[in-house]
């Protein structure tokens, strides 16, 4: 679970794979639980186990991490429970001792749970963000730049509330979608500030709602970013970094023709896949590096560039340790790189739209700025009025969607006009 590059959402899916249906959302629950408040699990393992968790194997820290969790969050597990689970566990992993080691920290826990304390937020906000608010100590100094320590107190709290299930309708209208959904008792709620969307509480899963609409599961903060794009009926679209794909499909609904590209195949193969199953027959599917893409001449150009997905911690909460202070710097430069090969692509007169699922600045505004500074050729032209709510846009009228104002996933992004 600590372990840097690991795809922790894919190893899951696989993983559950091979377990009974009815034992998957308990499962889940666990898994995703620990990620979200790893930081502050950790800041109490620190200061029961006598060396610090430092010292710990990568795995028994994992074991004592997700028995923590069940003690502190999962009241269905009895302290028996958890604590002998994690016992075996860490006996099957290091022998007797780790068993030991485990019995005796997990105990202590649950003893010391009410009197351990967490730095108090108006002395120190970064160390009590980091801590109680479980993200990492590099990231919330930079939302207290950014934000002020009330506005970072407000995003990590809304990337610590459990995600909820939005669908975009492909090929219907939302409220065509509601009605289909209600017909077979699924409940649907339109989202105001996101037209595009539905959100569908629970307890209705993502199964039995795709099965009853033609839909994409897709937070409505990036169907904002197809909506801001608003491309014109009939164009030619290349989306140079296709996959996950919920945008391909969004911009295929008035594209002429969307090529979707992207560096993986199979990545890529899943989009196809869910194009075939809503339907959708006007993309066509390309294995390419956005850095050299092998097309040209496209009337608007989408990169949803690779990022740092700060703004994605609510859905992904494993992101948030896979990330650390030098990988910003990569990912700039990446992203630059990936622009300057876009801009190449829009033929004179379209469109190039840039977008992430960042909050950085680095990522969003400056790397917009810097680009426009390099191809004075582009200039940023917002869509019409009414496209998207004015709230939604800064000064220059380029997309901004933030967790703690919202309550969706982060975005941004630039829609910029080639004159030449």
């Amino acid at each position: 679970m600590r372990h840097a590059g690991a795809n922790s959402p894919s190893a899951l899916a696989r993983a559950l794979e091979r377990v009974p249906h009815r034992e998957r959302p308990w499962i889940q629950e666990l898994v995703y639980g620990t990620f979200r408040l790893r930081g502050r699990i950790d800041y109490l393992l620190d200061r029961l186990v006598r060396r610090g968790i430092a010292s710990l194997d990568a795995d028994i820290l994992d074991v004592l991490r997700l028995g923590a969790y069940q003690l502190l969050e999962m009241d269905s597990v009895p302290v028996y429970a958890a604590v002998s689970q994690a016992v075996e566990m860490a006996k099957a992993i290091a022998g007797r001792g780790a068993g030991g080691l485990a019995n005796g920290v997990l105990h202590s826990l649950q003893r010391q749970r009410d009197s351990l304390r967490f730095p108090d937020f108006e002395d120190d906000p970064v160390a009590h963000l980091a801590s109680w608010g479980s993200h990492p100590e590099f990231l919330v100094a930079r939302w207290v730049r950014e934000f002020g320590a009330q506005g970072a107190r407000a995003l990590v709290e809304a990337n610590n509330r459990r995600p909820s299930l939005y669908l975009r309708p492909i090929g219907l209208s939302p409220e065509d979608a509601a009605r289909r959904l209600e017909e077979v008792g699924i409940a649907s709620e339109p989202v105001p500030f996101a037209p595009d969307a539905l959100h569908v509480p629970p307890p209705a899963g993502v199964r039995e709602a795709l099965d009853a609409v033609p839909a994409v599961v897709q937070d409505p903060a990036a169907g904002l970013v197809v909506r801001y794009a608003a491309v014109p009926n009939g164009v030619v679209v290349a989306d140079l970094c296709a996959a996950p794909g919920g945008k391909t499909l969004g911009l295929a609904e008035r594209a002429g023709y969307v090529a979707a590209a992207d560096v993986s195949g199979d990545r890529l193969a899943r989009v196809e896949e869910n194009a075939r199953r809503i339907g959708v027959s006007n993309v066509g599917f390309v294995v390419s590096d956005a850095r050299w893409p092998a097309l040209a001449g496209a009337d608007v150009v989408l990169v949803d560039v690779p990022c740092t997905g700060t703004g994605t911690f609510r859905r992904h909460p494993d992101g948030k340790w896979r990330i650390g202070p030098t990988d910003l710097a990569a990912l700039v430069e990446l992203q630059r790189e990936i622009l300057d090969a876009a801009a190449e692509v829009v033929r004179p007169g379209g469109l190039l739209v840039y977008s992430t699922c960042s909050l950085e600045r680095e990522e969003n505004q400056d790397q917009v700025d810097a680009f426009l500074a390099r191809h004075p050729g582009f200039i940023v032209e917002p869509p019409d009025a009414g496209t998207v709510d004015a709230r939604l846009l800064d000064e220059v009228g380029r997309l901004v969607v933030l967790p703690q104002e919202w309550g969706v996933d982060g975005a941004f992004a630039a829609r910029m006009r080639r004159s030449k």
